[in-house]
């Protein structure tokens, strides 16, 4: 076994000799196949390293009950930066490059940060900030942008550039967490997961306001998912030109489930109850007042002339041969 070891050890050394003769310099240094070869093979084993040692801590985390989603997210992050930056100084020093011939670089690599990855470290300090202060974390329902005006979607992930939100129709919006810093945020669950939701009702005049409000407050009570505490409510918002225009207020813990289908859901409970009990459900009218009858009765007299005019042309008979 002992004798194979160092059969393989000399064939090793045998091979790396030749491939260190296969190159070329420049000025004093010697670039060859053997060099070569030796980074890939360190670049390989660092980030398959940094890579396992970055997945092993997200377990770690994962199966720490004590801490909550939020804490063990952070503790994730700054462990996987931790793994990632002790692997390429490890790899640094098994190339055999000095730490401090590194510092002649320094200012350079200092200038772009500065300038080209300003943004990326940004988002990466924002990223932290947001995990430490919990201002959003993961399961959390905000609001976004999606060009056609404000939805809302869940927080799915806290990665180090971004936030990823998945709206209800299952978009996904990438949100650089210095966006999520830097400007106002709609968070529907930062204190409390307890959303109201409007539902505007219209009624017609000579309605029942009483009955109205009590078909609206049992129509909430048999939705599923609308909460007793805090109670619900029902509003005389406005006196319409056609309706009397009510708003009912319904609470909810789940707004990451959906808030239309919420709507859709007692809307519906709405309609079928009122079908049940008369209340009528106005559509728009208008009531038309003239001053001039005689006038009226001329314009109707001469209209009525002109649609008989043409029945009367089709009425005769072709002339005979």
């Amino acid at each position: 076994m002992i004798h194979n070891l160092e059969k393989v050890h000399r064939e090793g050394r045998k091979l790396a000799r030749a491939l260190d003769k296969i190159g070329f310099d420049i000025g004093h240094y010697h670039v060859s196949a053997w060099n070569a070869t030796k980074v890939v093979l360190v670049l390989i084993a660092v980030i398959l390293v940094a890579r396992l040692g970055s997945r092993l801590t997200r377990r770690i985390f994962a199966r720490m009950s004590s801490l909550d989603r939020t804490q063990q997210v952070l503790g994730e992050k700054l462990a996987s930066i931790a793994i990632w930056a002790l692997a390429l100084f490890v790899g640094i020093d098994l190339l055999g490059i000095s730490l401090t011939a590194l510092t002649v670089f320094s200012g350079a690599f200092g200038l772009a940060i500065g300038f080209g990855l300003q943004k990326t470290f940004g988002n990466l300090i924002a990223g932290i900030i947001l995990l430490m202060d919990r201002s959003i974390k993961p399961g959390d329902v905000i609001a976004v942008n999606d060009g056609k005006g404000s939805s809302f979607g869940e927080v799915k992930k806290i990665g180090i550039r971004a936030v990823s939100v998945t709206t209800r129709d299952n978009r996904e919006y990438l949100i650089p967490n210095e966006n999520l810093m830097t400007q106002q945020v709609e968070n529907w669950s930062y204190s409390s997961r307890e959303v109201a939701i409007n539902i505007p009702v219209s009624v017609a005049y000579g309605s029942d306001l009483d009955q109205v409000e009590k078909l609206l407050l049992e129509a909430v009570g048999a939705s599923p998912r609308a909460l007793s505490f805090p109670s619900p409510g029902v509003l005389l918002s406005a006196f319409g030109p056609s309706s009397i225009d009510m708003s009912l207020v319904v609470w909810i813990d789940d707004p990451e489930a959906g808030v239309g289908n919420v709507r859709s859901d007692i809307l519906k409970k709405v309609w079928r109850l009122f079908r049940d009990n008369g209340v009528q459900i106005p559509f728009p009218q208008s009531d038309l007042n003239l001053k001039d009858s005689d006038g009226l009765r001329v314009l109707a007299e001469a209209l009525r002339g002109r649609i008989d005019a043409p029945d009367a042309s089709n009425s005769r008979e072709p002339p005979s041969p």
